[in-house]
């Protein structure tokens, strides 16, 4: 098996804004790995939350070039055990070669990754669509230039509950909210209340990760289902969970690509919880992948490729929230 590299500067279409960074670029790797005649395709992007550069990833998959290079036909899930010590440090470098040693596997085996995993597509979710922090104005416009049935929408402001309810009278969509952190116990509490009636579906990640009888009290007190996102990164993080959100956010440059990904669903779904996959912003290598969870989520939010001026990337297409397959094998990915 041979294993390349390929570093990436993805421009956005517009300045995306969270509550803690802006950027207009967005560094990205795609690892590629050829066999028989087959190539699989993965990705990750850089991101300073969590102090991953892409030369960093890079470096770490080259130490262990050998060692991936000399493995044939593993099942991805004993490939990523043999893998995985290696890179326990390094999940967004681990989550590039997963991705894309599913993708080859499942290339090799003729099938495209849902159908290998008997998954039916049937009941699919429709993605959100992300508005990041801004201007009211530049907001709204971000709305208008793409309408879509459902908007993600970044906060953790000082005029929150006022944006939210000048965006409503723009459209009629569904709206999530993130505010990645931004908020206290008692803001979000109260901020659950007004949301609602702005016909907000869920709060993701309104508090820091760590603070769990924040999380705990939220819980109890919300009137709005709560979804952690930085608060489970890793499969142990799903447990946690359990009584202090309604559901989790599965990221998988975080807990490192779709083989644990997929288990991480496998247990919120059997504790209860609401299950969701959410992006980074990334080409549609790394879309692709997260299309192939589908059928087993509550919701997603996979729009990071339409964030992007230009793509690297063929494979999943989305139009108005509904993500269609590509024709080929695996996770369906060619490189432009």
């Amino acid at each position: 098996m041979k294993l390349i590299l390929r570093e990436y500067n993805l421009k956005l279409k517009h300045t995306f804004t969270i509550s803690r960074e802006s950027i207009d670029f967005q560094p990205s790797l795609i690892v590629e790995l050829q066999s028989e005649g087959f190539s699989g395709f993965g990705e990750a992007t850089s991101n300073p939350y969590y102090n991953t550069t892409v030369p960093m990833m890079m470096q770490d998959l080259e130490k262990i070039r050998s060692i991936i290079e000399n493995t044939e036909n593993e099942t991805p899930e004993v490939f990523w055990a043999k893998i995985h010590p290696y890179l326990k440090d390094d999940m967004f470098a681990l989550c590039a070669l997963d991705l894309a040693y599913n993708d080859l596997y499942a290339r090799k085996k003729g099938k495209k990754l849902y159908k290998l995993w008997n998954y039916t597509t049937e009941k699919n979710p429709l993605t959100d669509y992300t508005i990041g922090i801004a201007s009211i104005d530049k907001m709204v416009s971000k709305m208008q230039e793409l309408p879509w049935p459902i908007y993600k929408i970044k906060l953790g402001t000082k005029e929150d509950i006022a944006i939210v309810k000048e965006l409503r009278k723009h459209t009629n969509a569904v709206f999530r909210i993130d505010a990645n952190c931004g908020w206290g116990v008692e803001e979000t509490i109260n901020n659950s209340i007004e949301l609602k009636k702005l016909g907000v579906e869920f709060l993701e990640q309104p508090m820091k990760a760590d603070n769990w009888e924040g999380h705990k009290e939220v819980f109890k007190h919300s009137v709005l289902p709560v979804i952690a996102d930085e608060s489970c990164i890793i499969e142990e993080d799903v447990a946690k969970c359990f009584n202090h959100f309604h559901g989790v956010n599965v990221k998988l440059v975080k807990c490192g690509g779709l083989t644990p990904g997929k288990r991480m669903i496998e247990e919120a779904k059997k504790l209860g919880l609401k299950t969701m996959v959410g992006c980074m912003t990334e080409s549609t290598v790394g879309i692709s992948a997260i299309a192939h969870l589908l059928p087993q989520l509550d919701y997603v939010d996979m729009d990071g490729a339409l964030l992007l001026a230009e793509d690297i990337a063929t494979g999943v297409t989305i139009k108005d929230g509904v993500v269609s397959y590509s024709n080929l094998n695996g996770t369906g990915v060619t490189l432009l």
